[in-house]
């Protein structure tokens, strides 16, 4: 972590080089994703106009290392998130996804862990199938959004039909169950019992 709790400015050039002020030092995009993988705080401005320009560096160095074979975004990811663009959910997207992170992030040691007592396969099916649970989840709690009257067409799998207060509130009590079940396994799966 950096020393500070200030974050190291970076200052991107007209040349595009990139310039350290905390160690006045020129550095690379690999340089940067070294500094993120420590755990070290810093922001990119463009040097001429002053405007923070870290989302762009930060998305360019995710470029270069799936340029590099290493792939971590899906091509369905990466179709899913294009389309949520201009999307009126847009604004959530960013959120789902920090926490979605953050969650992973908090569980990655728990994860190394288990991986490493139970063999890679039979963790990542179990991991798998927990994601499929928690996306299920996720699409029907957005579902309830669209449960009261005005807001969302009915699709074709759902037909319109009136609802409910009392099914409503049946509906989340079942959501809530489902949200334990899921704590459960995966506090089963953390500890080493699954």
């Amino acid at each position: 972590m950096s020393s500070t709790s200030d974050p190291i400015t970076i200052k991107k050039y007209a040349n595009r080089r990139l310039y350290n002020t905390g160690t006045s030092t020129y550095v690379t995009l690999e340089d940067l994703a070294a500094m993120v993988k420590k755990g070290e705080d810093f922001h990119v401005v463009d040097a001429k106009t002053g405007d923070d320009i870290t989302h762009q560096v930060l998305t360019q160095i995710i470029f270069e290392q799936e340029n590099k074979g290493q792939n971590l975004l899906p091509i369905t990811f990466l179709r899913q998130l294009i389309r949520f663009y201009g999307d009126s959910v847009q604004s959530f997207v960013p959120k789902y996804l920090e926490l979605s992170m953050g969650a992973l992030t908090r569980d990655q040691d728990k994860m190394r862990a288990t991986l490493g007592a139970f063999g890679g396969a039979s963790f990542q099916n179990a991991v798998e199938e927990q994601m499929r649970v928690n996306a299920t989840i996720m699409e029907r709690a957005f579902r309830m959004f669209t449960a009261f009257p005005g807001q969302a067409e009915p699709t074709a799998a759902e037909p319109a039909a009136p609802r409910s207060e009392d099914k409503t509130v049946g509906e989340l009590d079942e959501l809530r169950k489902e949200m334990a079940e899921m704590r459960a396994r995966l506090d089963k799966v953390a500890s080493g019992k699954a």
